[in-house]
């Protein structure tokens, strides 16, 4: 888990490109089924209508839209999140109450408090397991998962009533992903440095990954054309970058004895990897082909949490360390806004509301929830919670589908 200084002392925005790309997939039949629960065809992403299809098979894609992981949806226009903006709710979550799920990541907490979006009123607390990390939704959106590390355990929460479903067993989860196609998942089993690959239901290995070079895997994201991930290793100030189907470790970034990488998030453009790092107070920016860093964005202190606005154009970054948000544009890779909380806090992990006009974030060491107005940086709430919130989930969320963590949308 991320360990504070506080607590130790104690690419440019993609065009959207008019040319309605369409094809096949890599083994020449028609492209794959879009996740259960997509929009229709003419949903409109950031905007304008969406054409369906691969965007494999003709030399002018980028190499990074190419060969799709079997299985996995077409990437529209070259835009990863093309599917996430406020008109792409599913017909499977779209009736779903709009709640905030914050997890107590205390050693003793075993609570998830369930806030209203509407009211900003806390509506009910959950019983968990011990230690709970992360709020997760499913790849196919039909549950939230909450990682209780200390339980051992994945404590199924339903959505469409806001309370727990069921517990399976799963040994110290700290952070939960889906591969593209829906057909793998990939705990982060952080205390003992391993990458496990499971069954996406059952959650029963199938593989583990250690990599001498990754100790505290954390946080993930998966390449444009979903064939690999890129992971952060907190303890070791590294990066790996892992296949998504062999399971094999194709590349390792070293970024210094300081260096403390919490969350990956992909550019909207498929090229970049944008990872927050606590350590030495930036955002590092990764090219995924080569695997090498490309530039670097210098932030207050401790940043955490990614998450991109729902028109595609700027990213969210939590200062924890700061009690701030900066505001990057992916287009000139700067900070253009920063909003600042008054008297201080400690901004960690959340997610922007589904109409993109509010971002929440869980204040890790002060005991609240932050809410923030996405237009004017105005702090419009700050909610009391129990113990020490972390990756609170923000739901219902547009998008296809699921890759996991607090929720990353395609």
């Amino acid at each position: 888990m991320a360990i504070s200084r506080r607590w130790t002392s104690l690419a440019a925005t993609p065009l959207v490109l008019l040319l309605a790309v369409t094809g096949c997939s890599p083994s020449g039949s028609s492209s794959p089924e879009p996740a259960p629960g997509a929009p229709a065809a003419t949903s409109a992403g950031h905007g304008a209508p969406r054409a369906e299809g691969s965007t494999t098979g003709t030399s002018r894609v980028p190499r990074r839209f190419r060969h799709l992981l079997p299985g996995m949806p077409p990437v529209i226009d070259r835009d990863v999140y093309a599917r996430t903006g406020p008109a792409d709710l599913s017909q499977r979550v779209r009736r779903q109450p709009a709640l905030v799920y914050v997890p107590d990541s205390m050693p003793g907490g075993s609570s998830v408090t369930v806030i209203s979006q509407r009211t900003r009123r806390v509506v009910r607390t959950l019983p968990v397991g011990l230690l709970s990390q992360h709020v997760v939704p499913s790849y196919d959106l039909r549950h939230l998962y909450t990682n209780s590390s200390v339980s051992n355990e994945l404590v199924e929460i339903d959505p469409r009533t806001g309370r727990v479903a069921a517990h399976l067993p799963v040994p110290r989860p700290y952070n939960l992903y889906f591969t593209p196609d829906g057909r793998q998942a990939v705990v982060m089993v952080e205390e003992h440095d391993v990458i496990r690959f499971s069954d996406p239901e059952t959650f029963h290995r199938r593989d583990d990954l250690r990599v001498p070079a990754c100790r505290g895997p954390n946080h993930a994201d998966f390449s444009a054309n979903g064939r690999f991930m890129v992971i952060s290793c907190e303890f070791s100030g590294a990066l790996v970058k892992v296949s998504t189907l062999g399971h094999r470790v194709l590349g390792v970034l070293h970024l210094g004895p300081t260096s403390m990488p919490q969350d990956v998030r992909l550019s909207p453009d498929g090229g970049t990897f944008y990872v927050a790092d606590m350590g030495t107070d930036e955002v590092r920016l990764v090219r995924g082909s080569r695997f090498r860093q490309v530039a670097r964005i210098a932030t207050p202190s401790d940043p955490h949490g990614l998450y991109p606005s729902r028109d595609g154009r700027r990213l969210y970054v939590s200062d924890r360390g700061a009690g701030r948000v900066s505001v990057v544009s992916f287009r000139s890779r700067r900070i253009v806004d920063t909003w600042t909380i008054p008297g201080g806090g400690s901004p960690d992990m959340g997610g922007v509301s589904a109409n993109g006009k509010v971002l929440w974030l869980s204040g890790r060491y002060d005991s609240e929830v932050y809410a923030f107005d996405t237009s004017t940086g105005r702090l419009l709430a700050r909610i009391p919670v129990p113990g020490s919130p972390h990756g609170l989930s923000v739901w219902p969320q547009p998008g296809r589908y699921s890759l996991g963590h607090t929720g990353n949308m395609r």
